[in-house]
């Protein structure tokens, strides 16, 4: 499974388009505290549409609460990270997959990264700006992890108007 792992998320729009990205791609969410927001935030619930009743998700206290509770490959995203995000074997559907993304402000901790310097990547791009939007990451990274899944159990036709839409006048 893949589980998006966001920690102290700040920006409950960023937040609420994960969540819409994590229902489409049946990917957990995982946030660690402190949130910059509440999840009853009206912003939140308006950025996830009206899907964030089919999210999977957990809060929790802080990084070492996470931790215990999670076993798994860790990857960490970090513009000081050596490697592409796409350097890295994700093929296995049957491996628990965390993507850990950092705060918007600060990113991830420099001692939780130094844990694990072999995990840490980075998307490839310009020196023209320090990072992309966080939720834009997210989308990014899961989708090569899918990509390399063979988008395992996701739908590749559309569901509601039928798959011969396009054909049909």
């Amino acid at each position: 499974m893949i589980h998006v792992v966001l920690y102290q998320p700040e920006i409950p729009g960023n937040t609420g388009n994960i969540m819409r990205t994590c229902v489409a791609t049946n990917s957990m969410l995982h946030l660690i505290k402190p949130l910059g927001f509440s999840l009853d935030d009206r912003y939140l619930k308006r950025s996830g549409v009206n899907y964030i009743d089919k999210l999977q998700y957990h809060v929790y206290e802080d990084w070492h609460d996470f931790k215990t509770q999670n076993s798994g490959d860790y990857y960490y995203f970090t513009r000081y990270g050596h490697k592409p995000h796409t350097s890295f074997d994700y093929s296995d559907h049957n491996r628990n997959i965390y993507l850990i993304f950092g705060k918007e402000s600060t990113g991830i901790p420099k001692e939780i990264l130094q844990t694990d310097l072999d995990h840490c990547m980075r998307i490839p791009m310009t020196a023209d700006v320090r990072s992309l939007n966080l939720s834009n990451c997210v989308a990014i990274c899961t989708y090569e992890v899918l990509r390399q899944q063979n988008y395992h159990e996701l739908l590749r036709e559309e569901p509601h108007k039928g798959s011969d839409y396009l054909e049909r006048e």
